[in-house]
């Protein structure tokens, strides 16, 4: 009997081995490619992807974001990876380090690479991994660790071997990790792509021959690697075979890869733009953002990715420069608190079940393109013969046009496309949007902080510890401080003889990014660039006195900046003082001894650290100092309740950088403002032509951002403390922190809408089917009031925020009510069998507005 039960064990311990293996031999892909598309387990793939960088938000909310992608309709998430992070310091050993113990790596927290390609496993996503090493991405020195600097004979991105050595070792390192946890697609993983560079074909004539070997020896390098999946370069025209060269840009429609036997790929569809300080928001219409992608799977492309699907945070001392903002919103589907942004992520969603219900035909054949009239075509793809999808363009900029398809009419605003699965029935347009609208802003409950628990700790000026030195001549601010600090002073002693004037004008000229200037330790002037043009020049009066005189500089970086022809050697900080007046002239005081801090006082001290909360370093009161310059403040408040993420008001705040509990919260500067003209009237941003980031702004004559993201895993019941470092001078008593609890929502559909896309089916009669208006409620809220409702001639338009009724109206709260109250998400068919009919032969539309909260 007992050895009939270890049998029975032995058996059973056998079938689960092999159905192991087998779940994880049926799990695994191949990964190829054809002139039309990647080809995955021998089946070409029609694929929408989206860009979202896992240090940009916490683990914790990894898998809700994911998942919002997934509802949205992707296929893939696009990452970077971060080398800098990843790779602080050269030569240490850790004890996440195994086999090269000469290098110290990070792959903790925020920057758990493995954790996060696992986490977009787990929702059935597919992953197209960017390892670069050199990402752009408007972070910190483009993602190179800022050691790689100061190797002796290094040059960047060109045919260096002290370059290509540590680029090497950091691409195998990063292979090896993913192949060690099985991530790769034909090891049942889910990384279907690899990146190795980035948009060097932007910059590579700057390198000459140099440049052309290295593109060469990095694709060499990559393949080399053995992933078993192809490799990309975006924005590369000579990528030598096999890497697939891919098209980044607002439109990829007229891109043609550089071999007939390679895909059409967008790594890069740009869904806003990022953030300046000094410079107003950018946004993209959705209209536009959709004409595009759809002009590019009508013309044959089958891989589109979205920079960004969600932005996130620029947390701590992570973003580019110069002057990237801490927010990197992105104006993206997914808002930077991971809220979905409407109707950018409802009109995509539909925009990508339309091309799903396409595939088939998509990958069957290239497309036929007939001309329907002037900026007018179809390009028609054939399954068999007598079985098509098609897409209808007008790419005209003004004119609407109603076009002859097969011997049936259709309506084609400017600048739209049509999808017709089935070659008849149209199930989506680009430029009408029937998804929901937020309907003005967020509703928010905030809190005050603590006022009894004050602390401030006033900085000094100039030299503050016995690590100074002094230099003959005025030192570049990078090679000084290694980037281990935003701040470098710069002092100096002047002397005042009797018989000189004591008003001297003080000209001073930086590189960048910002200069806070001090006379006698009293601070007589502040100069700053801004994203664009980094250098500056500032030129003050100032009242001396009769002997010695001290100038002090505190030099500010914002960003090491992250993009350009040669960015790694750009410089920053201050190069040329003169003193001087009209008469005498000016005296260079540019090569005389320097002085020279890096750092302020309270960074060497810790005292952003929970540690010092409580050190007798603070003066505490209930009153603390306003309007200071260099000055560190802290204070206790007790988080909003609920579970949402929570936000910083730091609007009477000047310039600096903020903690919650110890983390990096990012920079702040509040009191930069953007110019006051240059944007879009209050109707809005005409989405019909080609779009640039300077096309659609606002916010003019506002701070880029005042409120700054506090992930809600960083705060905790009870006190929490909040630190902050603040360099112009703002009133802190009137910062608070907020938590989103509602938000109102719209949507207004007309009888000709289509009905969703995700109710046709082949060889239906679609056109049958009635459009509805669907209301879905965010962060798990429910819809707790109809705000107004009715189906007739509503005034108000698709943009519109606001309705009031029209001459024709049905009064339909009753029925609206009944469908959404107390629900999550509700839709209504838009028909006059439900909703009567209040004007025969009249077009009629249905406009809602509701509230979702708590």
């Amino acid at each position: 009997m007992g050895s009939n039960i270890w049998v029975a064990f032995l058996l059973f311990f056998i079938v689960i081995a092999f159905e192991g293996y087998f779940i994880e031999t049926v799990n695994s892909a191949t990964v190829t490619y054809d002139h039309r598309a990647l080809v995955i387990d021998g089946k070409r793939r029609v694929l929408q992807s989206g860009s979202i960088h896992y240090p940009r938000s916490t683990p914790e909310v990894w898998p809700e974001i994911i998942n919002k992608a997934k509802e949205g309709g992707l296929d893939v998430i696009e990452t970077y990876v971060f080398w800098n992070y990843h790779e602080p310091v050269k030569g240490q050993l850790t004890k996440l380090e195994t086999s090269e113990p000469d290098i110290k790596y990070y792959f903790e927290g925020r920057f758990d690479l493995v954790r996060f390609v696992k986490t977009v496993q787990e929702a059935g996503l597919l992953v197209h991994l960017r390892i670069g090493p050199y990402a752009c991405a408007e972070w910190n020195y483009g993602g190179f660790p800022i050691w790689l600097h100061f190797i002796p004979g290094i040059q960047f991105r060109t045919t260096n071997a002290p370059f290509k050595n540590e680029m090497k070792h950091f691409l195998a390192k990063i292979v090896e990790m993913m192949k060690e946890e099985d991530l790769f697609a034909t090891q049942g993983g889910p990384i279907i792509l690899a990146q190795v560079e980035n948009e060097y074909g932007n910059v590579e004539w700057s390198y000459g021959v140099g440049g052309e070997l290295y593109v060469q020896w990095a694709a060499e390098t990559a393949v080399s690697l053995n992933t078993s999946v192809p490799w990309v370069m975006c924005a590369q025209d000579d990528a030598p075979d096999p890497i697939i060269n891919t098209c980044n840009g607002f439109y990829c429609d007229r891109f043609t890869p550089n071999s007939p036997s390679k895909p059409k790929m967008w790594t890069e569809n740009y869904s806003g733009w990022f953030l300046g300080f000094g410079n107003p928001i950018p946004y993209r219409p959705v209209e536009d953002l959709a004409f595009a992608v759809a002009r590019f799977f009508e013309t044959g492309g089958t891989f589109q990715n979205y920079y960004m699907y969600f932005g996130g945070t620029n947390f701590g001392r992570t973003a580019g420069g110069p002057l990237v903002a801490t927010s990197y919103d992105y104006d993206a589907p997914i808002d930077e608190y991971g809220f979905l942004r409407q109707p950018k992520w409802g009109h995509l969603r539909d925009l990508h079940k339309s091309i799903k219900h396409c595939e088939e035909y998509l990958i069957s054949s290239d497309p036929t393109q007939l001309q329907l009239g002037v900026n007018l075509e179809a390009h028609i793809y054939y399954k068999h013969s007598n079985e098509c999808a098609a897409f209808l363009a007008n790419y005209g900029s003004s004119s609407d046009a109603n076009v002859t398809f097969k011997g049936h009419v259709y309506f084609l605003p400017a600048w739209s496309v049509s999808i017709l699965p089935d070659c008849k029935n149209v199930i989506f347009n680009t430029a009408k949007v029937v998804s929901q609208r937020t309907a003005g802003d967020p509703i928010f409950a905030s809190t005050t902080l603590e006022l009894s628990s004050w602390g401030w700790y006033k900085e000094t000026v100039g030299s503050w510890s016995n690590g100074s030195f002094s230099s003959p001549g005025l030192l570049e601010q990078i090679s000084t401080t290694k980037d281990t600090s935003d701040f470098l002073w710069y002092s100096i002693s002047i002397n005042i003889g009797p018989d000189q004037g004591t008003e001297l004008f003080l000209n001073i000229e930086s590189l960048g990014h910002a200069a806070l200037i001090f006379v006698n330790k009293k601070p007589i002037g502040f100069g700053y660039g801004n994203h664009e043009d980094a250098s500056f020049i500032l030129n003050e009066l100032v009242a001396l006195n009769p002997g010695n005189n001290t100038i002090d500089m505190l030099s500010m970086m914002i960003g090491v900046q992250n993009y350009g022809p040669w960015f790694d050697i750009a410089g920053a900080g201050i190069f040329f003082v003169a003193i001087g007046d009209l008469d005498t002239g000016k005296v260079d005081l540019s090569g005389e001894e320097w002085t020279y801090q890096v750092g302020l006082e309270g960074e060497y001290l810790g005292l952003a650290n929970i540690s010092l909360a409580n050190s007798s370093l603070w003066t505490t009161g209930a009153n603390p100092p306003v309007s200071q310059t260099l000055i560190w403040y802290k204070v206790s408040f007790l988080a909003p309740e609920g579970k949402g993420p929570l936000a910083l008001d730091l609007a009477s705040m000047g310039k600096g950088q903020a903690w919650v509990n110890g983390q990096g919260i990012g920079r702040y500067w509040s009191t930069y403002l953007s110019p006051s003209t240059g944007c879009n009237s209050s109707s809005g941003c005409d989405y019909r032509g080609a779009y640039d980031a300077n096309k659609c702004l606002k916010n003019c004559g506002q701070p880029a951002q005042t409120l700054y993201h506090i992930p809600r895993t960083w705060v905790h019941d009870g006190e929490n403390l909040l630190v902050l470092h603040e360099e112009l001078g703002g009133d802190p008593s009137k910062i608070s922190v907020r938590t989103r609890t509602g938000q109102e929502i719209c949507a207004y559909v007309s009888d000709t809408d289509p009905p969703p896309a995700n109710s046709w089916k082949p060889n239906s009669e679609f056109i049958s089917q009635k459009p509805e208006v669907q209301l879905t409620c965010d962060q798990g809220w429910h819809i707790t009031s109809v705000i107004f409702a009715s189906y007739g001639t509503p005034i108000g338009s698709r943009g519109g925020v606001t309705f009031t009724v029209g001459t024709c109206h049905s009064d339909v709260l009753t029925i609206i009510e009944q469908a959404c109250l107390g629900e999550e998400e509700c839709s209504i068919t838009i028909s006059t069998e439900t909703l009567g009919d209040p004007c025969p032969g009249v077009l009629k539309s249905l406009a809602v507005q509701a509230l979702c909260s708590n």
